[in-house]
């Protein structure tokens, strides 16, 4: 929500978007949108790729936003919002922007100042905004925080990106946790992460399913699969992370109750 409300607040005063506002989303991107929208009153359009959140969809929807269905995932969906933007005259507001990671670094800021003395922080990737914000705030604050990013195995184009130096993209993005279901890395992002991440890696849904378990039934927070990523990668790494000091990065909350009860009642 804070990356939206920075972005169209700009967005608002530089009357960009006349004629109102697309973009492409999984969800969490397209409810900050949409919210931020009628606090603006910028009319927003969203494009999700078929088949996706249903109670996304209806947040969305019932803050206000047109949506459109199109394609099979959701590089897909932001080529349609792309061509859309430029039939209707809409301004195309991408999934990673300064003024978003500026807003979403605000979770950082927040938690470097609540828990100070962090020695390592887990951080889930989708387009990259979440961790270039702990990035650019832990360099800001001038402390030595050890920060890892977090993908799913089936969708690692940042982990391949970090591995190679230089964007690589992906073929497919196969995964439950749709937060983290994108083919084709921001060539910014990367530049960032590639500086100030100490490394990238990958979970498998199986892994991602009993973080959500562990979330709800030993805290009763209840997550959704890009929110609990970041606590797979950790307990990937627990025997090495043993005496540490590990900071982690809730995101969303946002899990249909369906896949909820496949991933925690099964």
């Amino acid at each position: 929500m804070r990356g939206g409300l920075i972005h169209l607040e700009r967005v608002a005063k530089e009357k960009r978007a006349p004629n109102g506002l697309i973009s492409a989303t999984r969800g969490n991107h397209g409810q900050s949108l949409a919210y931020a929208g009628r606090r603006f009153n910028i009319p927003v359009t969203i494009v999700v790729p078929n088949g996706n959140s249903t109670e996304k969809n209806a947040a969305m929807k019932a803050l206000g936003a047109r949506l459109i269905e199109h394609g099979s995932d959701f590089d897909a969906a932001r080529v349609e919002a792309m061509r859309l933007a430029e039939a209707e005259g809409l301004y195309f507001a991408p999934s990673f922007h300064r003024d978003l990671v500026l807003g979403v670094a605000t979770w950082a800021l927040e938690l470097f100042e609540a828990a100070p003395g962090l020695e390592i922080l887990y951080v889930p990737i989708g387009m990259g905004s979440g961790i270039c914000g702990a990035i650019l705030a832990r360099d800001l604050l001038g402390l030595k925080t050890e920060i890892v990013g977090v993908q799913s195995d089936g969708a690692p184009s940042y982990k391949l990106s970090f591995d190679a130096g230089r964007a690589i993209e992906t073929n497919s993005a196969l995964t439950n946790a749709d937060g983290l279901a994108t083919r084709v890395p921001d060539a910014q992002a990367v530049e960032i992460i590639n500086k100030g991440a100490s490394r990238i890696i990958t979970v498998a849904d199986e892994e991602i399913a009993e973080a959500v378990r562990i979330y709800w039934t030993d805290t009763h927070n209840l997550v959704e699969g890009a929110g609990a990523a970041s606590l797979a990668g950790l307990m990937q790494e627990r025997e090495m992370m043993k005496g540490r000091t590990v900071g982690l990065d809730l995101s969303g909350g946002n899990i249909d109750l369906k896949l909820f009860k496949s991933w925690v009642l099964n």
